[in-house]
Parts: structure tokens; sequence; C-alpha cells
């Protein structure tokens, strides 16, 4: 696994975890939940940049006619 994949990890997890604790809490700190979201997202996006379209493929699955068979 290379480092930024396992940063990747490292912002999913705390992002997660931060989120959920301060969600957890009786008295519930705002912006200790909007961090933790934050670092969740951040490390999604970085995570989905990775991953390559699926319209980026020059190869078409329609066949088309040729022209001698018509």
């Amino acid at each position: 696994m290379n480092i930024s994949r396992l940063i990747n990890f490292i912002c999913i997890v705390v992002g997660g975890a931060v989120a959920f604790y301060a969600q957890a809490q009786q008295e519930q700190n705002p912006y200790i939940l909007m961090g933790g979201i934050v670092l969740l997202i951040f490390g999604i996006y970085r995570t989905s940049r990775n991953i390559p379209s699926k319209f980026d493929k020059e190869e078409s699955f329609i066949k088309t006619e040729r022209e001698d068979e018509v």
C-alpha cells in the first residue's frame, strides 16, 4: 500500500471516528463535527480521484456495420 492510499484511508477512518464521537456526546460541539465531516469528505475525494472513469476508454461496445456488408 503506497503512502497516498494510506493517507486517504487514515483521513476516512479518523474523520468518521471524529464525526461519530462529536455526534454521540450529550452536548454536541458543531465545530468538531464539521471538522470530522470535512476530513471524511477529503479522504473520500482523494480516493475517488484515483478511480478511472468508465468513459475514458477508447474502444466502444457498439459495433458498427462495415460499408461492404450493406
